[in-house]
């Protein structure tokens, strides 16, 4: 592949210089949210599990907003059953946050699996930056917590999205900001 040169014009330095602070401040803040997470995995357990109840929540009221305003019957019930769905199942996220913790467990697993992967689709799609190596690092890191989650089952439930996510958003966090310094030795030039 190859490596991205800058030609010194005022467009690529300014290019560059944007991304570079992109990818700067997204990974001081994922540095500071992993640092959070593993320090309180059970508080970040149970905020994580709530947070995507109320977004399911968001979505029913959604699906009953689309029912108030539908054109035909066959509509109308339809958006109505998939609002009590979503309710269902936001409620229970949302209002009972110990239960179902195996559950969302196993789901983030697979979310980090499939974040692992895209992180090496995105390692190689930036390997003309020197610290592209960071971003694959970060993807294997990812597809090894989604692995280690799996292999703990039931047992790590309690912990392990708290402790697990933590992780991902440091080892994130770092990457960003590698290549972010990386960015800014070929911006330099």
């Amino acid at each position: 592949m190859t490596q991205v040169v800058n030609d010194g014009t005022p467009e690529m330095r300014g290019l560059l210089d944007k991304g570079r602070k992109r990818l700067r401040n997204v990974g001081v803040i994922m540095l500071i949210l992993g640092v959070l997470a593993v320090a309180f995995p059970l508080a970040t357990t149970i905020a994580f599990k709530t947070i995507i109840g109320w977004l399911f929540i968001i979505g029913a009221l959604g699906h009953f907003y689309g029912a108030w305003n539908a054109d035909t019957p066959t509509r109308r019930s339809v958006d109505v059953i998939q609002g009590i769905i979503f309710g269902v199942i936001g409620g229970w996220l949302a209002f009972f946050p110990l239960a179902g913790i195996v559950t969302l467990t196993v789901l983030l697993a697979i979310a980090f699996i499939l974040q692992g992967l895209l992180e090496i689709v995105m390692a190689s799609r930036l390997s003309q930056f020197p610290g592209w190596k960071w971003m694959l690092f970060s993807g294997g890191v990812a597809i090894l917590a989604g692995v280690l989650i799996f292999a703990e089952l039931p047992s790590s439930a309690s912990w392990a999205i708290g402790l697990l996510l933590g992780i991902n958003l440091l080892s994130s966090g770092f990457s960003y900001l590698m290549v972010s310094v990386a960015m800014g030795k070929v911006s330099r030039l």
